[in-house]
């Protein structure tokens, strides 16, 4: 059905198998920092219109991979597509984000809750077929969702937040409520990621983009917990090629041998945790992504140059390990998209110094 792939390095890294030099993507690499998008958004009329139509969709993941010499694309899609789909009524507010009409506040709202039916979702199972098509075999397709815990962020608070200070209440004064939350979301999010490895992604990651909020302990049993029922549940084998799993938690260094414990093949690590002692603590049992700061890409091009060898030093010789190089969070829309070509070139180029 699907073109042969032409470019298998990302995924290969992603399996600690050896690779020629350290593959590269970035986290909202289609993106407003492309003035090709920002056609496309005009186009689509919305953020919703763009991410709900499968041809909008394939367009903008395709636009990066067209401009830049990356290792893999991503779907563009929302995390918060799976609590749309739960009936909580999302919307995008101008210069505020996304917002839910119906946000889950009471024990009758929570009771309320199901696991969406995945056909209301075909919308992005679409896109990823449509995607995989059009790449033809250039390189590989990565589906992805939000963790539980930080998709259950949005659903309880209705918006994005600073405190959390609605979940949090929930969370110390009515565990088992939240709970409720948190185990549909992940059978959702099972279900999702599995119906996109269907449709054709090749690899899945989970994105716990709130989980470095939490307490220690807190992290363990409101997020970690619930990834790793996602983890457990998810197809790992598809038309006979393996599909890797990376699981990213912004704020999580600290648990970095916990999260590489729960069956995952990569963590993704942001800009505060080094990579050395990453692997150190792991014994290279899993792969790992990042994790350059975002804001290196408005120095100049030396600097960031010089910022992506301290990363790939940081790494050091890949050996029996594995190193997928991405930003330690998603791409700002202010970055010149210039600079992104730099961080390309240079990870390409010095990399192929550690896999000798």
């Amino acid at each position: 059905m699907f073109a042969p792939l032409k470019n298998d390095t990302f995924l290969r890294a992603l399996q600690r198998q050896k690779v020629e030099y350290t593959p590269v993507w970035l986290m909202r690499q289609a993106g407003r920092y492309l003035a090709e998008y920002n056609a496309t958004r005009a186009k689509a009329g919305s953020f919703l219109g763009l991410a709900k139509n499968p041809e909008f969709a394939c367009e903008v993941t395709l636009q990066p991979i067209d401009r830049y010499p990356l290792d893999a694309a991503i779907l563009f899609s929302d995390i918060l597509m799976i609590p749309d789909a739960m009936g909580l009524g999302l919307e995008f507010v101008a210069g505020e984000g996304p917002q839910f009409k119906h946000p889950l506040r009471t024990a009758s709202d929570i009771a309320k809750l199901a696991v969406p039916d995945m056909n209301d979702l075909r919308y992005v199972f679409d896109a990823v077929t449509l995607i995989r098509k059009e790449l033809n075999g250039r390189v590989p397709l990565i589906g992805f969702a939000g963790s539980p815990w930080t998709i259950s962020c949005y659903m309880i608070e209705g918006q994005g937040s600073k405190e959390y200070r609605t979940i949090k209440t929930m969370m110390y004064a009515q565990p088992e409520l939240l709970k409720q939350v948190l185990s549909i979301a992940a059978q959702s999010t099972a279900l999702y990621l599995n119906e996109q490895i269907k449709a054709g992604a090749q690899a899945v990651m989970i994105f716990d983009s709130w989980g470095g909020v939490l307490a220690n302990g807190k992290y363990q049993e409101f997020s970690l917990h619930y990834i790793k029922q996602v983890v457990d549940n998810l197809i790992r084998t598809h038309n006979g090629e393996k599909v890797p799993a990376i699981v990213f938690t912004k704020g999580g260094g600290l648990w970095v041998d916990e999260i590489a414990n729960i069956g995952c093949d990569a963590v993704g690590l942001d800009w505060t945790m080094s990579l050395t002692k990453a692997r150190r603590l792991t014994g290279d049992k899993v792969a790992f992504q990042g994790n350059i700061d975002p804001m290196a890409l408005f120095g100049s091009e030396q600097a960031i140059r010089q910022e992506v060898r301290r990363v790939i030093d940081d790494f050091g010789p890949v050996k029996d390990g594995g190193h997928v190089f991405n930003l330690g969070h998603g791409i700002s829309q202010f970055t010149p998209p210039e600079n992104v070509a730099y961080l390309i070139d240079e990870v390409h180029q010095y990399s192929k110094t550690m896999h000798l």
